[in-house]
């Protein structure tokens, strides 16, 4: 027996879809359906209302008080909005027995309505189930082989906000034949207009697992195009606030992308599941405090100053600031001398460098150390001092002083800035780590005269964050999202690394789309630089977004960019969806056949990204401009009206539109400094189409893309 479907305009199941006690629906199980989701409308709105209704008037002790707890009941407010657009529900399962456990308390028999957020009805008995608590997850797990005592699955399809269909599988009907489920493939190839939507109504299997692994671990997600790596990510975080949210309110957590455009594209998931406290910034936001990033590195330099190798060179540099006390510490109190000789202040600071405490804590140790020993002589001598003596003693000007002489408060910006700029310190530094011709692509060939005059890069500013934290501890969070890892420098990872040292961490990345000189060549590696070397690596292997074809076209790419790593098997197959194209002529031939390709998208539903390498990018602008076509840049929100987003190809990567015209495979691998960072930064480009690719040309195709 095949699976029932029914749509709206379809005839309704004369029997309808059974629950385990033998009850059975209205002979309309869609209007059933229906009038849950009204009535589930209806107590999500009563909720929203009860918490408007709230008077904190009595319950505050001051102002402060009743300010937080007012912030808080916003907060609530907002993440119980019904979004008209988002499904409160969409799935249904009916268990064989009975549930136990507090969830199946006061709920609808064995039935479980499972939505992006709880709900509940005026009596407390739940109407919608968090797709994240515990009897949820069989709906992503179970199966045939593995029924997990589920009788019946059931989907919903939805057109603009309104039920419109079901879909059921009878996990445990032996007569019922395996097969594909077609709600579940449309709503994975719906056309996309606007931010990324979560994925929460067709996580997978293998997705769910990593959704669901625990907090106290970090996992790495290896995955190419279209397997879902960041929507995984994305959803983990909302998984781990659901199951830690004390926890994780105190500590805090932190999705970090690569640019801005990414950013926005995103940020609405994590929204629509009720998540509203989850912070998003890029590396560049994480390191860029307290300096403004004004200038740029080649290639070159840039990679040297992301090595590893740069932290213990400002290590050394930082310390290289302690010096031998060459006089003893006298105080003077009252009448009284006490005198610490210079040998056991050297003592002191011999403790302090062997400890290896950050500089900072040790300078604002020393003072006490030695306040400690004038107090030892106190007591020797029959005084009595307690700890405001030794608080006194340790801000005395002579403690002070010979503090400063020995263990100097540093500038972290200074100490870059001396490096990047003198010869000499940089050589007594990076002596027996980098080489002379390294050393001298760190220098600036004309040295900053401050802090504020010099012309920073992205790179220094790592430089200045790893030096911070030499000398004071960064703060770490609960859990940090790290997506499109693979095109991070070592000392990236460690400014990373330093915001979840007593946390955990998502890391998500493929290493074919590497597209720095300084991309990582193995997990393993960047997760030692990150400080999660016992990390677990998952790989996503199934692709469901990215067509059969199109995927194929671009993984002939892969033994030249990345070789070994396995190729994404899609599970889509769309005839038709690739169309690569040879364009005789010239430059203004191709342009036009450019702006053709967009306006043949563009007869379909959907969005529309032009991809082009970026030097290309102001004449295929003014190309749409002079044939009158609009188009948005890269994280604008596409709208129904406007569809066509013109993408220059460094800003391609995490990105997804329907349908993807990309001009001159050649000119996108010629835009980078060397062949394997242009053949990944094609690569990427190539794979950023959900339903149909058309690659134009007119330059020969990169060799490793012609098919043998």
């Amino acid at each position: 027996m095949p699976a029932h479907v029914a749509e709206s305009d379809s005839t309704p199941d004369p029997t309808g879809p059974t629950d385990p006690t033998g009850a059975t629906d209205p002979a309309d199980p869609l209007a059933h359906e229906r009038a849950h989701l009204a009535a589930s409308r209806a107590a999500l709105r009563g909720m929203r209302e009860d918490v408007q209704a709230l008077d904190i008037r009595d319950v505050t002790a001051n102002w402060v008080n009743a300010e937080v707890l007012q912030a808080q009941i916003d907060d609530r407010i907002k993440a119980l909005a019904d979004l008209s657009h988002t499904p409160l529900f969409f799935g249904r399962l009916d268990y064989l027995h009975a549930v136990g456990g507090e969830l199946a308390e006061g709920a609808d028999g064995e039935r479980f309505y499972i939505g992006r957020r709880h709900v509940h009805d005026a009596a407390g008995d739940p109407m919608v189930i968090d797709w994240r608590a515990p009897v949820s997850q069989p709906y992503y797990q179970a199966s045939r082989t593995n029924p997990q005592d589920v009788g019946l699955r059931r989907r919903f399809g939805y057109t603009g906000g309104e039920l419109t269909a079901y879909e059921d599988e009878h996990l445990t009907d032996p007569a019922e034949a395996e097969h594909t489920s077609r709600l579940l493939q449309t709503e994975i190839e719906r056309p996309r207009v606007g931010p990324m939507r979560d994925i929460v109504a067709t996580i997978q299997p293998e997705q769910d697992e990593i959704v669901r692994s625990g907090l106290g671990g970090t996992v790495c997600v290896q995955g190419g195009p279209g397997t879902g790596k960041t929507a995984v990510g994305l959803h983990r975080v909302a998984f781990l606030l659901y199951a830690h949210r004390e926890r994780l309110a105190r500590t805090g957590t932190l999705v970090i992308g690569p640019n801005r455009s990414f950013l926005h594209y995103i940020e609405q998931v994590l929204p629509a599941l009720g998540e509203l406290e989850v912070k998003q910034a890029t590396v560049d936001d994480l390191v860029r405090t307290g300096v403004e990033v004004r200038g740029e590195d080649e290639a070159a330099t840039a990679v040297v100053k992301g090595d590893a190798r740069m932290a213990e060179v400002l290590r050394r540099a930082i310390r290289s600031h302690v010096t031998a006390p060459v006089e003893p510490v006298v105080v003077v109190r009252g009448s009284r001398r006490w005198r610490v000789p210079a040998y056991e202040i050297q003592e002191m600071v011999d403790e302090l460098l062997a400890r290896d405490m950050r500089y900072g804590a040790a300078h604002e140790a020393l003072p006490q150390r030695i306040a400690h020993a004038v107090l030892v002589r106190m007591e020797e001598a029959g005084e009595a001092p307690d700890d405001r003596v030794q608080n006194s003693v340790a801000r005395n000007p002579a403690v002070k002083a010979a503090v400063k002489a020995v263990w100097p408060a540093v500038d972290p910006a200074k100490v870059v800035l001396r490096l990047l700029s003198d010869a000499e310190f940089l050589a007594a530094h990076a002596g027996g780590l980098l080489t002379e011709d390294e050393q001298k692509r760190l220098l600036w060939a004309k040295p900053a005269r401050s802090v504020k005059s010099a012309k920073w890069s992205a790179a220094d500013a790592v430089l200045i964050d790893e030096a911070g934290d030499l000398v004071a501890r960064t703060h770490s969070l609960g859990h940090v999202v790290l997506d499109e890892a693979q095109d991070l420098s070592p000392m990236q990872y460690r400014a990373v690394g330093r915001r979840c040292s007593t946390g955990s961490a998502t890391v998500l990345g493929d290493l074919a789309q590497g597209t720095t000189p300084w991309s990582t060549e193995s997990w393993g590696e960047a997760l030692f630089h990150l400080g999660k070397a016992d990390a677990v690596v998952e790989e996503l292997t199934a692709g469901f977004r990215v067509p059969r074809e199109v995927i194929a076209y671009a993984s002939r790419l892969l033994p030249a960019i990345s070789p070994g790593l396995a190729a994404v098997e899609s599970v889509r197959e769309s005839p038709g969806s690739l169309a690569v194209r040879e364009v005789p002529g010239g430059t203004d031939e191709l342009d036009a056949a450019v702006v053709a390709a967009c306006e043949e998208s563009l007869r379909h539903e959907g969005s529309i990204g032009l991809i082009a390498a970026d030097a290309r990018i102001p004449v295929l602008g003014a190309a749409l401009e002079a044939a009158g076509h609009a188009y948005l840049s890269p994280g604008e929100e596409t709208t129904a009206a406007s569809r066509l987003t013109l993408v220059p190809a460094s800003l391609a990567k995490g990105l997804e539109y329907d349908y993807v015209v990309l001009d001159e495979p050649a000119a996108v691998v010629d835009g980078e400094p060397d062949e394997r960072t242009g053949l990944r930064r094609l690569y990427v480009a190539l794979t950023r189409a959900v339903s149909g690719l058309i690659v134009l040309h007119a330059a020969p195709l990169p060799e490793a893309l012609v098919q043998s």
